[in-house]
């Protein structure tokens, strides 16, 4: 159960939208969710510490945003008047990844949430380097909020599988109780880049039958097709409201946020997507 949440922001429109996001998507649950902004050491010049005078490296750098951190708590529990919810801030002065690393170390957190610009064109990367750093380097459900999407229940879950992928590991025992808990329904799409890879269709079904208690699900094969092409496809062509991966380092996860030219995304990631580590 994810109930101790790290929310990353950088006060942008784009990172506010994701923490409402996170709060309608667990409205009803218990959760403490832990508000971290970074501030990034190099940002700072000795000139510009230089000028504090007497005044502290803390009160110059990090009360102001601490401040501003305590003022969107105060936001969020007037618009969202839950009970059920206890809110922490954290202001760093450090790298993001390493400060992501510390808190969920000392806070022992079940997932992260953050938002990302995604894509305004076809030939650009797909998320930022600050998300993928994360997802890379950070193993912890990631759950990444596009710019802009405004929230709707997770009640269609669309998940692609790459031939390497296994629904019998700790990454899918993870996503299914994700699923049996907030969504309805899961369409399962086994990616085989060429014909001379025979899917396993038949311990895939074993699998979903075993691992999913109340969640329905369709599953297809597709054969030939690169995987941006067919999850575009399916996205556009289902009323899909989140999809998950299951990220294997220096496979899947490489190829489909920087990928080949056969297997990059370009622009389909249209909605929510939430990562789990094998």
């Amino acid at each position: 159960m994810m109930k101790r949440i790290l929310l990353l922001t950088d006060f942008s429109e784009n990172s506010l939208n994701a923490i409402d996001y996170s709060m309608n998507l667990f409205k009803g649950n218990t959760c403490d969710f832990f508000i971290l902004h970074v501030k990034s050491s190099a940002s700072y010049t000795t000139d510009d510490l230089m000028t504090l005078g007497n005044e502290s490296i803390y009160n110059s750098i990090v009360k102001g945003e601490k401040e501003e951190l305590d003022r969107m708590v105060l936001d969020l529990k007037t618009r969202l008047n839950s009970e059920t919810f206890t809110f922490k801030t954290i202001v760093d002065f450090d790298n993001l990844t390493d400060a992501i690393y510390q808190v969920i170390k000392t806070r022992a957190i079940d997932l992260i949430v953050m938002g990302t610009n995604g894509v305004t064109g076809a030939k650009e990367v797909v998320f930022g380097s600050n998300t993928i750093n994360v997802i890379r380097t950070i193993d912890c459900p990631t759950l990444i909020v596009p710019k802009g999407f405004d929230f709707r229940k997770a009640n269609e879950i669309l998940l692609p599988l790459d031939v390497e992928d296994t629904l019998s590991g700790n990454a899918f025992n993870k996503a299914s109780k994700f699923t049996d808990r907030f969504s309805e329904k899961i369409h399962v799409l086994r990616i085989i880049p060429n014909s001379d890879n025979l899917p396993e269709d038949q311990k895939d079904k074993e699998n979903l039958d075993n691992y999913l208690k109340s969640t329905d699900y369709e599953y297809h094969i597709v054969n030939d097709i690169p995987m941006n092409y067919v999850v575009d496809c399916y996205i556009q062509t289902h009323k899909i409201d989140l999809m998950i991966l299951l990220a294997q380092p220096e496979s899947l996860l490489e190829r489909f946020f920087i990928g080949s030219a056969t297997t990059r995304i370009s622009n389909s990631i249209r909605v929510p997507l939430l990562v789990f580590h094998t």
